[in-house]
């Protein structure tokens, strides 16, 4: 679909040039090797997609029936509500791989409140056939419930609109359905229409489905796949492949893969990437515009989202995690480059990142409890803070940067004592612990597990002066404090059965399970730490079995450094382990293609 102006996009096309037999032959080998990658699900999965969603969809009508009848409709009535699903996500741009979720929203009439879906809804998922697992979490941020039917996970979203009824032929296109929603609704709703919004969008569905799939799987596997943790979660890569592919409408997947990576590394931030002119609507609603809002102003990598109201996918990213996806884009431009001319193979950039031997020493942040519903809970609101820990350490002299890792590393430890909890939770697990069975516990009295996830952050430290003589010490007592104090606002925060610490380790203590089996360097083993005085915690929280005493270990004073501050400083041996921007070829666009084509002015705001 082209616009009225005879293109898609905020400037015309780079080049309208079909491609070429070399790169069709790349293409080729790219697809080989996203099939050897194991991306695409199997037909048998595919049907039975098909068949849950089938099955979901007769359950939400069902589920808008039984609330109208309660309402007091008519049978006529209650049947003409009607109720819609819509799914978005990776399933809805036709991306998504084996055993991925898939992301679906449920539409339905005003009479149809929030509490019904979690008191009517939620039950009557527990019926559908084939239905193994159903979990809602009616206070998260968006609220959802998740559930898995014959194997294939859905999470669902409820968007209750300002209408009567819902009828089948409903399309979420239209701006005014968003009236006299709530900001829970809208936010909603827009996943949906995004996702729509990208794929009316691109000159060719197919080409960019194919492109995506490419830079979703480079994506994870360089570890830089994650909105929560600063980096680019899955619309804000759909957006930037949708740019590009803007940009060269008659290109193949090969193609828009290798000009992604030169457009990408030399894109000219914080100028936006926008795949239409953003757009006024009908609410009193914020749409992103740096002009007017300072805070929009700080977005350092701006990818904005086509549907209104036009929004920023991207305001998590920091100095640190910009600084290393554009390193990540210099090292994949260099490798398809190489592609191009056949000295590289695609396995390449696809290998998996090398974030646990990149750095000498690593911050862990780990969040424990006693309880495993109450530790996905803890487990989450500590991970959405931990950017605001990244973003204070990057204040810190002599770091150059702070790289958190994508997720947490989840373990229960079965503990016989009090000692064993606490030093648990401070990171130290001895032998006896880590090799204790449930069942070693089971009728002993004061035993009890300890749930705990544990998050990482590289630290990228400036080489050594030269001529400069003795150790250097690092003190990052004050990121640390301000960040537990935040994490302990929370409002459902327990200081008697939750648990945070900070502390600094050497990739040498780094614990086996963040390497895959035969990943870890013989050089690297792992000195276990003999007893919990050991730690360099900066919190020294930890979840108890009982309620603790007001002597609580909150209460002791942490480690005090030479020049009085409180925390962790950590003195530093020679180092030279600054973020590695290597001495790459920096590839070009082909004669004839020019970028400033695509970074010139987009027009007012």
């Amino acid at each position: 679909m082209a616009a009225e102006n005879g293109y898609l996009g905020v400037t015309p096309p780079i080049s309208t040039q079909e491609s070429t037999p070399k790169e069709k032959e790349v293409t080729a080998t790219l697809m080989e090797e996203l099939r050897r990658q194991n991306t695409f699900e199997s037909e048998e999965e595919a049907k039975t997609r098909e068949i849950v969603l089938g099955r979901v969809a007769a359950v939400v009508k069902k589920f808008v029936k039984k609330v109208s009848m309660a309402r007091g409709l008519s049978e006529v009535a209650a049947n003409a509500a009607g109720g819609k699903i819509f799914t978005f996500g990776s399933y809805r741009l036709g991306v998504h791989a084996p055993g991925s979720d898939i992301d679906t929203l449920c539409v339905v009439p005003k009479h149809v409140s929030r509490e019904d879906f979690f008191d009517v809804f939620e039950p009557m998922l527990k019926e559908v056939e084939g239905v193994t697992e159903v979990s809602g979490v009616p206070e998260a941020f968006v609220p959802i419930i998740k559930v898995e039917i014959s194997g294939i996970p859905l999470d669902f979203l409820m968007a209750r609109l300002a209408l009567s009824s819902v009828p089948d032929n409903l399309s979420l296109k239209d701006d005014n359905l968003l009236r006299s929603l709530d900001e829970r609704c809208v936010r909603s709703l827009n996943g949906s229409r995004v996702i729509d919004e990208i794929l009316r969008l691109v000159p060719n569905v197919q080409v960019f489905r194919d492109a995506l799939r490419c830079i979703k799987l480079w994506a994870q596997r360089r570890a830089i796949y994650s909105n929560v943790n600063g980096f680019l979660g899955g619309v804000a890569w759909a957006l930037l492949v949708a740019r590009i592919c803007q940009l060269y409408p008659n290109a193949i997947a090969g193609a828009i893969v290798s000009r992604f990576f030169v457009i990408m590394q030399k894109w000219s931030w914080p100028q936006p990437v926008l795949l239409k002119q953003i757009e006024e609507g009908p609410l009193q609603v914020r749409v992103w515009n740096p002009k007017l809002y300072p805070a929009d102003r700080s977005h350092r990598m701006p990818i904005i989202t086509p549907a209104y109201p036009a929004m920023c996918s991207t305001h998590n990213v920091t100095a640190s995690t910009q600084m290393i996806i554009t390193e990540e884009f210099r090292r994949g431009a260099a490798i398809v480059d190489r592609i191009i001319v056949g000295t590289a193979e695609w396995s390449e950039l696809f290998a998996k990142h090398e974030f646990f031997h990149k750095y000498r020493y690593y911050l862990q942040v780990i969040a424990s409890t006693g309880n495993q519903d109450l530790q996905n809970k803890w487990a989450g609101t500590v991970e959405s803070r931990v950017r605001q820990l990244v973003m204070k350490l990057e204040y810190v002299e002599s770091l150059t940067l702070a790289h958190p890792f994508i997720k947490g590393f989840d373990q229960i430890s079965y503990c016989l004592s009090e000692e064993e909890v606490r030093a648990v939770a401070q990171g130290e697990i001895s032998d006896a612990v880590a090799c204790r069975k449930k069942e070693d516990i089971e009728g002993k009295e004061g035993a009890g597990p300890v749930y705990s996830t544990t998050f990482y952050i590289g630290l990228a430290i400036e080489p050594k002066p030269a001529g400069s003589a003795g150790p250097r010490r690092l003190d990052i007592s004050w990121p640390t404090m301000e960040f537990t104090k935040q994490v302990k606002m929370w409002e459902k925060f327990d200081e008697a059965s939750m648990g945070i610490v900070v502390r600094h380790i050497r990739s040498s203590a780094l614990p086996d399970n963040v390497f895959d089996p035969g990943e870890r360097p013989a050089k690297l083993v792992q000195k276990r730490v003999k007893g919990p005085g050991k730690s360099s915690n900066t919190s020294p929280d930890m979840p108890n079995k009982r309620q603790r005493s007001s002597q609580s270990m909150t209460d002791l004073p942490l480690k005090v450094s030479d020049n009085g501050s409180t925390g962790t400083t950590t003195n530093l041996p020679p180092i030279s382990d600054s973020y590695p921007i290597k001495d790459l070829k920096s590839p070009q666009l082909p004669f004839g293609e020019n970028l400033a084509v695509a970074t010139g002015a987009v027009g007012a705001l």
